[in-house]
Order: structure tokens, then sequence, then C-alpha cells
């Protein structure tokens, strides 16, 4: 290999070094312009500040920056002032902008009160370690996420971005995946299976032209890890490919994008364009004589093209259906051709690997599960956002510490991991540790790193119902247990919900959703019936009580509740949930106290929420207490 490729490297750093620090002279806005900071207004705020700050004729940059995690408080803004730490300021609106810019940028008065966490030690503001979520994470492949332009490949080579690849152009490939194997690193998609494996298997196979393929068709209900990472930090995956590349002696790579990820398209597409000027990509890359491009696929958005030979069909312009194996798409991948399918997290962390050591990566995590875990907390947690923490972590540090529990002092029910495929796991087996083998042998999946959290409000059976209809409606159809067998328990679980369950029901669910994991020709359809396992194996009495008792516990589903007004907190002067109702089922008593026309009542939950605290007169009751509630009014 040419002895030049880190000396070509060392020339674009230093450049990019001196760039980046003559604009950082003065101070930054920095505004999170990820999608989550976009749907929280963060392109209102950009412009607030751009306004603000061409208005009062100061001289202060305001660049864009990906997603720190903190989704909870967006929109999120970074100010770095000199003389000043590095301030994040959250829930950001017009009035808030607006005194910033007044009192930090052009006086000197930090505004602490606004703070949510200064970046640098400091005197006067904690910083991130001293929040329990800052003890329990441990940023590997989110470290520059949000701290860096996503636009800029300088800010990216400034902070040792394309190092590796310049390092290991200066290796044999067979060194490099031994490396890679020596880290025992698993592919971060869902099935933790280990990418040197896999690289190994590519590069043996005999055809000479082979491809690598970035797998960041993200379909899960609630994940969003891998569109962050890349509307972040574009360029440490597209280092992390061109690095497999070379190890498979691939020529030709490619990113499969859903559509729905239109600023992922863009940011990537920018990157790609960036790092071809740089030589990084294309012909020569760092005069080694290895040659490399990628270009961008967008998929259509279903689910089972997250599937990888379903994911290569599409590609291949064929419908985005699972074949059978063998051949492994390492022997026969795209256009027949051995291909090298890995997630979005999975490349990204190579270049920290190759750089810092295979050690290094292995002293985070399990001994069967090194590295770190990356994941969405949404639903019923009070910090909502991307995490990243060590494998080995448990799901109650997870959810309690790092997400700071459920709020609205509602008790914790169970959690939803791994995706529509993942498993519902209840609050005794919390401590269970993060990965790939606990997890599973738990009932549930790491999956691509969806984690949902339900509270008490949340009726388990409806859940494993929802997640089942999502994986019926996404299924390809191929295969007779998936297609006929899925319908087939959604069925039952509709009508569970509904109330028409039957004795045995519960039986022939069970049984159905052992056929379907053990018949199904690929993964969407082997772990589609796991939201209902775990729920029948962890809440079984809730199947109970709606089957024997026609009841929801949880007052989740629709056909098993009743709202009713009491008529000892109702008062006659107060008409709100008569206006409230959409259908006219409230009506006033010839006692001038309102009543529910259970008839017209299609239970929206409007009165519920229209009924003046003070009086809390509409409640919303299962039909047992609601026949309870109605025999003790009329003894009365």
């Amino acid at each position: 290999m040419s002895v030049s490729a880190k000396d070509s490297y060392q020339k674009l750093k230093t450049a990019a070094q001196e760039k980046v620090k003559s604009l950082n002279d003065r101070p930054v806005v920095w505004v999170g312009t990820a999608t989550c900071g976009k749907a929280a207004g963060a392109v209102d705020v950009r412009e607030f500040f751009k306004e603000e700050i061409e208005k009062r004729g100061l001289d202060v940059r305001v660049m864009e920056i990906g997603c720190m995690g903190h989704c909870y408080a967006e929109p999120l803004v970074i100010i770095a002032k000199p003389g000043h730490p590095r301030l994040c300021y959250g829930y950001l609106d017009e009035g808030l902008t607006r005194r910033l810019v007044q009192d930090f940028l052009e006086g000197d008065d930090p505004c602490y009160e606004f703070a949510l966490v200064a970046l640098d030690p400091n005197d006067f503001f904690p910083t991130f370690t001293d929040f329990p979520r800052g003890v329990y994470e441990k940023k590997i492949i989110l470290e520059d996420c949000g701290f860096i332009d996503p636009e800029s490949i300088d800010e990216y080579i400034a902070r040792d971005g394309y190092e590796a690849v310049a390092g290991v152009l200066e290796m044999e490939p067979e060194e490099v995946l031994r490396q890679v194997k020596a880290s025992t690193l698993r592919g971060r998609g869902g099935a933790g299976f280990p990418a040197g494996v896999k690289w190994e298997a590519c590069r043996k196979a005999a055809e000479k032209t082979r491809y690598v393929i970035c797998n960041a068709d993200e379909g899960d209900p609630g994940a969003f890890m891998d569109r962050s990472i890349l509307e972040s930090n574009p360029h440490l995956v597209i280092e992390g490919m061109v690095i497999c590349a070379y190890t498979v002696e691939a020529a030709q790579g490619y990113f499969y994008i859903r559509s729905e990820y239109p600023q992922a398209v863009r940011r990537v597409n920018n990157a790609l364009e960036q790092a071809r000027d740089k030589g990084l990509l294309g012909n020569n890359i760092l005069g080694s004589g290895f040659n490399f491009d990628i270009e961008v696929f967008e998929g259509s958005g279903a689910f089972v093209c997250g599937e990888g030979s379903a994911l290569v069909s599409s590609m291949e312009g064929e419908m985005g259906v699972p074949r059978h194996k063998p051949p492994r798409l390492t022997a026969s991948g795209f256009r027949g051709k051995p291909t090298v399918l890995n997630n979005v997290k999975t490349f990204a962390y190579v270049p920290h690997i190759l750089r810092k050591g295979v050690e290094w990566f292995k002293n985070t995590g399990t001994e069967k599960s090194p590295g770190t875990a990356v994941f969405t907390l949404v639903g019923k947690v009070t910090n909502q956002g991307l995490v990243e923490v060590p494998m080995g972590t448990t799901l109650r540090q997870l959810i309690f510490d790092v997400g700071e529990s459920v709020p609205n002092e509602k008790e914790f029910k169970a959690v939803q991991i791994g995706g529509p495929s993942g498993g519902c796991l209840p609050e005794s087996v919390l401590d269970t540790p993060i990965d790939f083998d606990s997890l599973y042998d738990a009932g549930a999946i790491m999956g691509s790193g969806g984690l949902v959290v339900l509270d008490e409000d949340d009726c388990m059976v409806a859940i494993a119902r929802y997640f089942l209809e999502f994986t019926q409606q996404e299924s390809c159809g191929r295969c007779t247990f998936c297609r006929l067998g899925t319908k087939h328990m959604l069925d039952i679980l509709t009508a569970i919900t509904r109330g028409e369950g039957e004795q045995g029901s519960l039986e022939i669910l069970q049984e159905l959703a052992e056929d379907v994991k053990n018949g199904s020709l690929c993964n969407l359809g082997g772990t589609a019936p796991n939201p209902v396992l775990t729920t029948l194996r962890y809440f079984g009495d809730e199947y109970e009580a709606h089957i024997k008792e026609r009841r929801c516990p949880a007052l989740m589903c629709t056909h098993l509740v009743a709202f009713y007004i009491i008529p000892q907190k109702c008062s006659k002067l107060c008409n709100a949930c008569v206006g409230s109702c959409p259908t006219e089922a409230i009506y006033t008593r010839d006692d001038g106290l309102k009543a529910i026309n259970q008839e017209k009542c299609v239970k929206c939950n409007s009165c519920l929420k229209a009924c003046p605290p003070e009086y809390n007169a509409v409640v919303k009751l299962s039909p047992p207490e609601l026949v309870e509630e109605r025999e003790r009014e009329n003894n009365k």
C-alpha cells in the first residue's frame, strides 16, 4: 500500500482544524435541526436567532446540528461564547430566543436560569455527568451527534474523522478483518450476527465483484436511531462502509434509506459529495490506489424490506419479498454477487474500533455483547429521546435512571423492547441486563433498538393486538404461516378486546403463535408472535379478565368500557360535558343533572377531559363496575 495515505489525510486534517478554529473564534449558536427538533419548532427558533442577531448587528454564527438525544426538551440550542462554558438551552421559543440574544450574546449574562446543562467542566453550572443519565450513558457512536455540523466534512475530519480509513489503507485487508473479528462486534440491526464473520464470508467468495450495503430501512414504530445518526453524523457511517469495502475488496456501496427520511437522504447525499471532493471516496482514495464509491437508494417504506434478502430484491426492482436461504447474501446478494449488508449502527462502530483498538471496544459491555446499545426511549417515560448505554445495563436503570421513570405519578406496567416484533416485559424482569442473549431468554429481542414504556393505563391485550396488526399488515404474504397465522391470531385478539373471547381462545392463540414463530420464512414472521407470547406469559390475568369477566382492567378497550356521570358530583350549573360531546349523547335529566345516553356515546373521552377537576363527575368504568354503580344509584 502507498505510504502516502496517512500523509494525505494529515494534510486534510490540518486544513480542517484550522478552518474550524477560525470559525469558532467568535460566538456560535448551534440549533438542533434533526427531525425531532424540526417537529418541535427548531426551524422557527433558528430564524428568530438570525433575525435578532442581524437586528442587533452582532458577529455571531448560527449553525445547524443534529440530535443530541434529549428529544423531550426540543427545540435545543447550544451557545458557545468565548469566556463562558458551552451552555445548552431547551424548550426554546421566540421570547426565550430573543432574551438569549439580548442578555447573553449582546450582554454577558448566560441566563443560567434557562440553561439545561453545561457541556464543559466549570465552576458555575452542572454538566451531563452530574445527572443520572450522564452517569449511565456512554456515547461511542452518538459521541459527536448534536455537537458537529452534519453538513460540514471539515468538522468531522477535525475530530479525527476518516483517520481510521487512512490507517486501514496502509494495512493488509486480512489484518483489518482480523481486528473486526477479534472485536466480536455483533450486528446492531437486531439479529446480533458477528460482523467479522459476515465480512469474512463475503471476502472468501469466489466472485470478485462485491457490494457493501448499509441498511437504513428503519421501520419500527417509535424507533429513530438510524435516522438520527444519518441526520447528525453521516460521515461516521460512510467511513465504516469504506473500511468494510476495503476489507472485502468491494468497489461499490449503497445506502438503502426509506424515502420517509428526506432529511437523512439529503444529508447523506451531501456527505457523499463532500467525501468525493476530499478524495475520501471514488477513485484512488487518499492516493492508495483503492477505488470505492457509494450511492443512495431510496426505499418505498415496506417494513419487510428491513430483512436483507427483501431489501436486495427491492434494490433490484423486484417486490421486496424475502427468499429462501442458503445462499446467504455474502455468497449471492445484490445482482447475484457477494454482498455485505450491515445496519447503520454496525458500520458506525467500525471506525472507532480500528482507531482506538479492539481491547478498548471490548472493555465496554459484556463478554458476549461488547460495546454499547443505542435505544429510543419513547412512550410513558419522562425523558424521551435517544440514549446510548453499555451493554449489560439493566432495563431498570435505563427506564428509571436514564429515562427518569413514568410521568404523571402513574405506575410502570411494562416495556415493549425490540420493535413491533419485540416482547413486552413486566416490572419483575426489569433487572434483566440489556444484551442479545439475556433479552432473548426473557422472551424479547434487542431488535434495532426501539423501546416503548407502558404504564397502568395500557391494556396489554390491546398492546399485543396493536403490534400484531402492524406486523400482519406488513407481511409480504409469501409464506402461509405468516400470511394466515398472523391474521387468525389478530382475529382472536380483536375478539378478546371486544369482549367476544371464548374459553379455549388462549390455547389456540398460544399454539398459533408457536406455529408462526417456527414456520415462517423470515424473521418478520418468526418474531411477529413475540408481543403475544410475552403478554400471555407475563400478563395472562388480563387475558382472563377480558374473556371470563368481559372486563378490561386498564379501561383501554373501547368495547369494554362506558362513561358515566356520578349524580352526587354533577353540578346543575355546569354544561362543560354537554358542549364537549360530538354526538349529543349527554342530556339533562328532570332533576337538572347530566347523564349519558349509552346508545349514542362513541366513547371519545371528551366529556371526561371537559369535566372540571373540582367536580370530577365523569368516570370511565368497565361494564361490571358500571352495573354496580347503577345498582348503588338505584338503591339510593
